[in-house]
């Protein structure tokens, strides 16, 4: 069974056809610029050259048609005809209360879909636009949406709803929703499966560390709290994004600097962060470079990261009474050794002990605490894409 996994920006289409017998990806590629002048697509035949291609794409159909095309090639293509593929599944990052599980695609939950757009008016319309050209193209090939948000909505009521007046709840379905759901729960299970134990006896906490970042805690294989909030913009210190600031800094700076709603909405989501801190770049591995040359802001943009990742697992322990392990993942998470040990430095009261030479070891499946660590620490790369391509095969396959 071939399950092609599609994950659309506004202005872009990224993709990974995947045989799910061997859960092998025979394809990958990115089409970027849809709309825009200068559009192209960069695709990989699982063993061969990438391609480029560049073509007018007016619309995220035109980008479809143009992959699936490519799919197909007699020279560049991994499968014979579209008959191939025996579904789509589908990233969409806000199911809101609706869809607590990845869903086959119908009717009635595209409607559903539309009406989380006012949760995610950024990233659900084209993740809509693109079910819409698949379905146009495709319409006899089973669709299904898995949603970053669906993980999480297996957190208690105390955790995500928010001290505010319980109307905006009940109005506007103002409370916690939580994000990077397919990864922590993908990182989770694969943590179980490498320690050889049940996840339903396993108290982890999942680090999703990358230019947007979330921690969860994942208690007997369920998530009952995230860092992301109402938005993404809730939670840890990010490439780019605040996290967590006392409320009343909004309506201050507002005050003081004359700023709009979009202005002040643009300095906490792409100004602040360890961009903001740092002054240097939103890119961590910029700001590691300038702290060991000796820069005081990188320095501190990365102290104030590491702390707030810190205590973070530290309230999360809390939550769960206890802990067993940690998992490390992401950009950040997978490649930075001195961050992770930084943020494991005084976590030592917990029993957890770093094996310096393991944790060395970038972008690969590994233990990195100490055989006598009582609390185990691993590094995994995360893999969404296989996620949504293992519960599409699940729901067709019913």
């Amino acid at each position: 069974m071939n399950i092609l996994v599609i994950n659309c920006g506004s202005s872009s289409l990224k993709y990974q056809l995947i045989n799910m017998d061997k859960e092998q990806v025979i394809a990958k590629g990115l089409a970027e610029r849809i709309g825009i002048k200068g559009s192209v697509l960069t695709h990989k035949p699982a063993g061969k050259e990438k391609v480029v291609i560049e073509k007018p794409m007016k619309d995220h159909k035109v980008a479809l048609s143009i992959l699936l095309d490519v799919l197909v090639d007699e020279e560049y293509g991994v499968i014979k005809s579209m008959n191939e593929i025996s579904a789509i599944g589908h990233r969409v990052v806000h199911g809101g209360e609706k869809f607590a599980s990845s869903v086959l695609i119908t009717d009635e939950v595209m409607e559903a879909l539309n009406d989380c757009i006012a949760l995610a008016p950024l990233h659900n319309p084209p993740n809509i636009m693109g079910i819409q050209a698949c379905k146009e193209i495709l319409p006899d090939v089973p669709m299904v949406g898995v949603f970053d948000t669906a993980f999480h909505q297996t957190m208690p009521k105390e955790a995500y709803i928010y001290p505010l007046p319980y109307e905006y709840y009940e109005k506007y379905k103002i409370r916690k929703y939580g994000f990077h759901g397919t990864s922590h729960k993908y990182v989770s299970e694969r943590a179980a499966s490498m320690l050889n134990q049940p996840i339903e006896n396993l108290r982890i906490i999942t680090c999703h560390l990358g230019n947007g970042a979330s921690v969860a805690a994942i208690k007997n294989g369920k998530s009952i709290d995230t860092s992301m909030g109402f938005t993404p913009l809730e939670g840890l210190a990010m490439g780019t994004r605040s996290g967590n600031i006392d409320p009343a800094i909004v309506t201050y700076l507002m005050q003081k600097e004359g700023l709009t709603i979009e202005e002040i909405n643009d300095v906490l989501n792409k100004k602040s962060g360890v961009l903001g801190i740092s002054g240097v770049s939103s890119d961590f591995r910029d700001i590691e470079q300038a702290a060991n040359k000796g820069n005081e802001r990188a320095q501190l943009a990365l102290k104030v990261f590491n702390y707030r990742v810190r205590t973070t697992i530290g309230a999360y322990v809390a939550a769960m009474g206890g802990i067993d392990v940690i998992v490390f993942t992401a950009g950040l998470g997978e490649n930075s050794a001195s961050n992770r040990k930084q943020i494991c430095k005084e976590l030592e009261f917990l029993g957890i002990t770093i094996d310096d030479n393991k944790n060395n070891i970038r972008g690969e499946e590994t233990v990195i605490s100490t055989d006598d660590s009582k609390v185990k620490v691993l590094v995994i790369p995360t893999n969404e894409e296989l996620m949504i391509a293992r519960d599409t095969k699940e729901i067709v396959e019913q």
